[in-house]
Protein backbone atom coordinates (compact mmCIF):
# COMPACT_ATOMS: atom_id res chain seq x y z
CA UNK A 1 0.00 0.00 0.00
CA UNK A 2 2.81 2.01 0.91
CA UNK A 3 4.28 1.93 -2.41
CA UNK A 4 1.07 2.46 -4.49
CA UNK A 5 0.77 5.45 -2.24
CA UNK A 6 4.36 6.41 -3.14
CA UNK A 7 3.73 6.09 -6.84
CA UNK A 8 0.18 7.86 -7.25
CA UNK A 9 1.94 10.74 -5.13
CA UNK A 10 5.17 10.91 -7.98
CA UNK A 11 2.17 10.57 -10.73
CA UNK A 12 0.35 13.27 -9.08
CA UNK A 13 3.56 15.79 -8.79
CA UNK A 14 4.01 14.27 -12.49
CA UNK A 15 0.49 15.64 -13.66
CA UNK A 16 0.79 19.29 -11.75
CA UNK A 17 4.78 19.72 -13.09
CA UNK A 18 3.61 19.18 -16.94
CA UNK A 19 0.14 21.38 -15.82
CA UNK A 20 2.32 24.10 -15.36
CA UNK A 21 4.86 23.38 -17.96
CA UNK A 22 1.87 24.06 -20.51
CA UNK A 23 0.60 27.07 -18.97
CA UNK A 24 2.15 30.09 -21.34
CA UNK A 25 3.75 32.68 -18.96
CA UNK A 26 1.76 36.02 -19.31
CA UNK A 27 3.63 39.12 -21.25
CA UNK A 28 5.42 41.10 -19.48
CA UNK A 29 5.56 43.74 -22.28
CA UNK A 30 3.60 46.86 -22.07
CA UNK A 31 -0.03 47.75 -23.14
CA UNK A 32 0.66 50.01 -26.52
CA UNK A 33 -0.56 53.16 -25.96
CA UNK A 34 0.61 56.65 -27.40
CA UNK A 35 3.10 56.46 -24.18
CA UNK A 36 4.07 53.22 -23.32
CA UNK A 37 4.92 49.85 -25.63
CA UNK A 38 8.05 48.99 -27.74
CA UNK A 39 8.69 50.19 -31.59
CA UNK A 40 11.60 50.66 -33.49
CA UNK A 41 11.80 53.69 -35.42
CA UNK A 42 13.73 54.43 -38.80
CA UNK A 43 15.83 57.82 -38.54
CA UNK A 44 17.80 59.57 -41.33
CA UNK A 45 21.08 59.64 -39.33
CA UNK A 46 21.96 63.06 -40.55
CA UNK A 47 19.47 63.62 -37.54
CA UNK A 48 20.87 61.68 -35.04
CA UNK A 49 21.67 64.20 -32.20
CA UNK A 50 18.15 66.07 -31.80
CA UNK A 51 16.25 62.90 -32.36
CA UNK A 52 18.19 60.59 -30.07
CA UNK A 53 17.64 63.95 -27.73
CA UNK A 54 13.90 63.52 -28.16
CA UNK A 55 13.77 59.68 -27.36
CA UNK A 56 15.55 60.64 -24.69
CA UNK A 57 13.29 62.83 -23.06
CA UNK A 58 10.25 60.43 -24.21
CA UNK A 59 11.31 57.78 -22.42
CA UNK A 60 11.89 59.99 -19.56
CA UNK A 61 8.79 61.22 -18.98
CA UNK A 62 6.83 58.10 -20.08
CA UNK A 63 8.90 55.16 -18.69
CA UNK A 64 6.59 52.21 -20.11
CA UNK A 65 7.55 53.48 -23.53
CA UNK A 66 10.91 51.89 -25.49
CA UNK A 67 11.71 53.61 -28.80
CA UNK A 68 14.02 51.55 -30.85
CA UNK A 69 15.59 54.37 -33.23
CA UNK A 70 17.64 52.83 -36.16
CA UNK A 71 19.84 55.92 -37.74
CA UNK A 72 20.38 54.95 -40.93
CA UNK A 73 20.22 56.64 -45.20
CA UNK A 74 17.38 58.25 -46.31
CA UNK A 75 17.00 55.59 -49.14
CA UNK A 76 16.77 53.09 -46.58
CA UNK A 77 14.33 54.75 -43.99
CA UNK A 78 11.85 55.60 -46.68
CA UNK A 79 11.90 51.99 -48.28
CA UNK A 80 11.37 50.36 -44.54
CA UNK A 81 8.45 53.23 -44.37
CA UNK A 82 7.10 51.73 -47.85
CA UNK A 83 7.30 47.89 -46.55
CA UNK A 84 5.09 48.36 -43.55
CA UNK A 85 8.50 47.16 -41.65
CA UNK A 86 8.22 50.50 -39.43
CA UNK A 87 5.41 52.62 -38.85
CA UNK A 88 7.41 56.15 -38.19
CA UNK A 89 11.00 57.76 -40.16
CA UNK A 90 12.40 61.14 -39.38
CA UNK A 91 14.00 62.28 -42.77
CA UNK A 92 14.61 65.31 -45.24
CA UNK A 93 11.65 65.37 -47.61
CA UNK A 94 7.90 64.50 -47.31
CA UNK A 95 6.64 61.99 -49.55
CA UNK A 96 5.96 63.06 -53.13
CA UNK A 97 2.29 62.61 -54.39
CA UNK A 98 3.31 59.90 -56.02
CA UNK A 99 4.12 58.03 -52.77
CA UNK A 100 0.74 59.13 -51.03
CA UNK A 101 -1.26 57.92 -53.79
CA UNK A 102 0.52 54.55 -53.35
CA UNK A 103 -0.44 54.33 -49.61
CA UNK A 104 -3.98 55.71 -50.43
CA UNK A 105 -4.46 52.89 -52.83
CA UNK A 106 -3.83 50.57 -49.71
CA UNK A 107 -6.01 52.26 -47.62
CA UNK A 108 -3.01 53.88 -45.61
CA UNK A 109 -3.20 57.77 -44.72
CA UNK A 110 0.14 58.80 -43.68
CA UNK A 111 0.58 61.63 -40.58
CA UNK A 112 3.24 64.04 -42.37
CA UNK A 113 4.64 66.52 -39.47
CA UNK A 114 6.86 69.45 -40.25
CA UNK A 115 9.13 69.50 -36.76
CA UNK A 116 12.12 71.68 -37.70
CA UNK A 117 14.35 73.26 -40.49
CA UNK A 118 18.33 72.91 -39.95
CA UNK A 119 21.49 73.58 -42.44
CA UNK A 120 23.00 71.82 -44.58
CA UNK A 121 26.87 72.74 -43.24
CA UNK A 122 30.03 72.95 -45.19
CA UNK A 123 33.06 72.14 -42.74
CA UNK A 124 36.87 72.93 -43.75
CA UNK A 125 39.82 71.94 -41.76
CA UNK A 126 41.15 74.53 -39.12
CA UNK A 127 44.25 75.12 -40.79
CA UNK A 128 42.64 76.08 -44.14
CA UNK A 129 42.24 80.10 -44.23
CA UNK A 130 39.60 79.72 -46.98
CA UNK A 131 36.43 80.14 -45.23
CA UNK A 132 34.04 82.30 -47.50
CA UNK A 133 32.10 81.05 -51.10
CA UNK A 134 29.12 81.68 -52.87
CA UNK A 135 26.77 79.82 -54.21
CA UNK A 136 28.03 79.69 -57.93
CA UNK A 137 31.23 78.73 -56.48
CA UNK A 138 29.82 75.68 -54.87
CA UNK A 139 27.83 74.80 -58.41
CA UNK A 140 31.11 74.55 -59.92
CA UNK A 141 32.77 72.89 -56.64
CA UNK A 142 30.18 70.34 -56.80
CA UNK A 143 29.85 69.31 -60.60
CA UNK A 144 34.05 69.01 -61.18
CA UNK A 145 34.83 72.83 -62.56
CA UNK A 146 36.67 73.57 -59.43
CA UNK A 147 38.87 70.95 -58.50
CA UNK A 148 41.97 73.26 -56.73
CA UNK A 149 41.80 75.69 -54.20
CA UNK A 150 43.70 77.98 -55.71
CA UNK A 151 40.72 78.24 -58.08
CA UNK A 152 38.92 80.05 -54.98
CA UNK A 153 42.04 81.60 -53.91
CA UNK A 154 45.17 82.37 -56.01
CA UNK A 155 47.12 82.28 -52.67
CA UNK A 156 45.90 79.25 -51.51
CA UNK A 157 48.44 76.46 -50.44
CA UNK A 158 45.75 73.65 -49.53
CA UNK A 159 46.08 72.31 -53.19
CA UNK A 160 43.53 69.60 -54.60
CA UNK A 161 39.88 69.99 -53.65
CA UNK A 162 38.35 66.58 -51.79
CA UNK A 163 34.34 67.33 -51.32
CA UNK A 164 33.40 64.08 -48.71
CA UNK A 165 29.97 62.99 -47.52
CA UNK A 166 28.81 60.36 -45.30
CA UNK A 167 27.72 58.16 -47.49
CA UNK A 168 26.22 57.76 -51.37
CA UNK A 169 22.97 57.23 -50.67
CA UNK A 170 22.69 60.34 -47.69
CA UNK A 171 20.36 63.15 -47.46
CA UNK A 172 22.78 65.55 -47.78
CA UNK A 173 23.96 63.64 -51.49
CA UNK A 174 20.11 64.69 -52.71
CA UNK A 175 20.73 67.88 -51.46
CA UNK A 176 23.41 68.93 -53.24
CA UNK A 177 22.49 67.11 -56.17
CA UNK A 178 18.68 69.07 -56.26
CA UNK A 179 19.87 71.92 -54.43
CA UNK A 180 23.22 72.89 -55.87
CA UNK A 181 23.96 71.50 -59.07
CA UNK A 182 20.17 71.98 -60.11
CA UNK A 183 20.41 69.33 -62.78
CA UNK A 184 23.99 69.12 -63.48
CA UNK A 185 25.95 66.00 -62.12
CA UNK A 186 27.60 65.54 -59.38
CA UNK A 187 31.05 65.30 -60.40
CA UNK A 188 34.56 66.08 -58.86
CA UNK A 189 37.00 64.39 -56.04
CA UNK A 190 34.48 62.91 -53.81
CA UNK A 191 34.32 60.72 -51.44
CA UNK A 192 32.01 58.97 -48.93
CA UNK A 193 32.57 58.64 -45.00
CA UNK A 194 30.40 55.81 -43.20
CA UNK A 195 28.45 58.45 -41.49
CA UNK A 196 28.64 61.75 -40.63
CA UNK A 197 30.90 61.92 -37.38
CA UNK A 198 33.47 59.88 -39.72
CA UNK A 199 32.75 62.98 -42.32
CA UNK A 200 33.95 65.74 -38.73
CA UNK A 201 36.80 63.19 -38.35
CA UNK A 202 38.21 63.14 -41.68
CA UNK A 203 38.00 67.13 -41.86
CA UNK A 204 39.43 67.76 -38.84
CA UNK A 205 42.96 65.65 -40.04
CA UNK A 206 42.46 66.84 -43.76
CA UNK A 207 43.42 70.29 -44.76
CA UNK A 208 42.02 70.33 -48.38
CA UNK A 209 38.70 68.19 -47.53
CA UNK A 210 35.30 70.06 -47.46
CA UNK A 211 32.58 68.15 -45.53
CA UNK A 212 29.06 67.87 -46.13
CA UNK A 213 26.98 67.61 -42.84
CA UNK A 214 23.97 68.18 -41.37
CA UNK A 215 24.11 71.04 -38.80
CA UNK A 216 23.06 69.74 -35.88
CA UNK A 217 26.06 67.75 -36.14
CA UNK A 218 28.43 70.59 -35.52
CA UNK A 219 26.88 72.48 -32.18
CA UNK A 220 29.38 72.97 -29.74
CA UNK A 221 28.33 71.22 -26.27
CA UNK A 222 29.82 73.78 -24.19
CA UNK A 223 28.13 76.70 -25.65
CA UNK A 224 24.61 76.94 -24.46
CA UNK A 225 24.17 79.98 -26.33
CA UNK A 226 24.64 77.89 -29.90
CA UNK A 227 26.71 81.15 -31.43
CA UNK A 228 29.51 78.44 -31.66
CA UNK A 229 30.59 75.26 -33.53
CA UNK A 230 32.53 72.43 -32.90
CA UNK A 231 35.96 73.37 -32.65
CA UNK A 232 37.20 70.48 -34.14
CA UNK A 233 36.51 71.90 -37.38
CA UNK A 234 35.25 75.51 -38.75
CA UNK A 235 32.32 76.21 -40.65
CA UNK A 236 32.23 77.75 -44.22
CA UNK A 237 30.52 81.30 -44.81
CA UNK A 238 27.95 81.27 -48.06
CA UNK A 239 26.47 83.89 -49.68
CA UNK A 240 23.60 84.04 -52.67
CA UNK A 241 26.03 86.91 -54.05
CA UNK A 242 28.47 87.31 -56.94
CA UNK A 243 31.29 88.33 -54.27
CA UNK A 244 31.42 86.48 -51.06
CA UNK A 245 32.65 88.63 -48.01
CA UNK A 246 31.80 88.59 -44.15
CA UNK A 247 29.16 91.22 -44.74
CA UNK A 248 27.10 89.03 -47.02
CA UNK A 249 27.67 85.61 -45.95
CA UNK A 250 26.30 83.56 -43.51
CA UNK A 251 27.00 80.15 -41.34
CA UNK A 252 23.99 77.77 -40.89
CA UNK A 253 23.25 79.80 -37.34
CA UNK A 254 20.01 79.22 -35.91
CA UNK A 255 18.62 83.04 -36.08
CA UNK A 256 20.40 83.03 -40.31
CA UNK A 257 17.95 79.98 -40.84
CA UNK A 258 15.31 81.81 -39.31
CA UNK A 259 15.93 84.66 -41.12
CA UNK A 260 16.67 82.89 -44.44
CA UNK A 261 19.58 84.58 -45.21
CA UNK A 262 21.74 81.35 -45.09
CA UNK A 263 21.09 79.80 -48.18
CA UNK A 264 21.45 76.14 -47.73
CA UNK A 265 18.27 75.05 -45.45
CA UNK A 266 15.79 71.65 -45.69
CA UNK A 267 12.64 70.94 -43.85
CA UNK A 268 12.76 68.15 -41.22
CA UNK A 269 9.56 65.61 -41.47
CA UNK A 270 8.56 62.79 -39.36
CA UNK A 271 5.94 60.46 -40.98
CA UNK A 272 3.60 58.62 -39.21
CA UNK A 273 1.61 55.32 -40.64
CA UNK A 274 0.15 54.24 -37.52
CA UNK A 275 -2.90 54.95 -35.64
CA UNK A 276 -3.88 57.48 -33.72
CA UNK A 277 -3.64 55.37 -30.32
CA UNK A 278 -0.28 53.70 -30.92
CA UNK A 279 3.17 54.56 -29.83
CA UNK A 280 4.22 56.02 -32.88
CA UNK A 281 1.55 58.33 -33.20
CA UNK A 282 1.94 59.86 -29.75
CA UNK A 283 6.05 59.83 -30.04
CA UNK A 284 5.46 62.26 -33.22
CA UNK A 285 2.66 64.49 -31.64
CA UNK A 286 5.59 64.76 -28.51
CA UNK A 287 8.18 66.00 -31.07
CA UNK A 288 5.93 68.54 -32.23
CA UNK A 289 4.57 69.93 -28.92
CA UNK A 290 6.13 72.97 -26.62
CA UNK A 291 8.55 70.04 -24.89
CA UNK A 292 9.50 68.63 -27.76
CA UNK A 293 10.15 71.95 -30.01
CA UNK A 294 11.75 73.14 -26.83
CA UNK A 295 14.55 70.06 -27.07
CA UNK A 296 14.79 71.73 -30.72
CA UNK A 297 15.25 75.00 -29.93
CA UNK A 298 18.31 74.19 -27.98
CA UNK A 299 19.53 72.12 -30.35
CA UNK A 300 20.38 74.96 -32.28
CA UNK A 301 17.76 74.40 -35.86
CA UNK A 302 14.67 75.83 -36.64
CA UNK A 303 11.38 74.41 -34.06
CA UNK A 304 8.52 74.42 -36.73
CA UNK A 305 6.10 75.30 -33.87
CA UNK A 306 7.94 77.29 -31.35
CA UNK A 307 8.40 81.72 -31.13
CA UNK A 308 11.99 82.03 -30.70
CA UNK A 309 13.74 84.95 -30.07
CA UNK A 310 16.37 86.04 -33.10
CA UNK A 311 20.02 86.73 -31.97
CA UNK A 312 21.72 88.83 -33.83
CA UNK A 313 25.08 86.66 -34.32
CA UNK A 314 27.43 88.84 -35.40
CA UNK A 315 27.44 90.88 -32.38
CA UNK A 316 28.36 88.03 -30.32
CA UNK A 317 31.03 86.91 -32.26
Amino acid sequence: MRLISFLATILGLTIAMVGCGEQKPKSSLPEETTTSGIITICVDETLMPIIQEEIELFEGLYPKANIIPRFTTETEAFNELFSDSVKLIVATRSLTEEEINAFKARKIFPKISKIATDGVALITNRSNPDSLVTMKQLHDIFTGKITNWKQLNKKSRMGELEVVFDNTASSTVRYVVENICKGDSLQGNIKARKDNEGVIEYVSQVPNAIGVIGSNWIGNDADSTNLSFDDRIQVMLISNDPLAFNGNSYQPFQAYIAMQLYPLCRDIYMICNSPRQSLAFGFASFVGSEKGQRIILKSGILPANVPMRVVNVRDNL
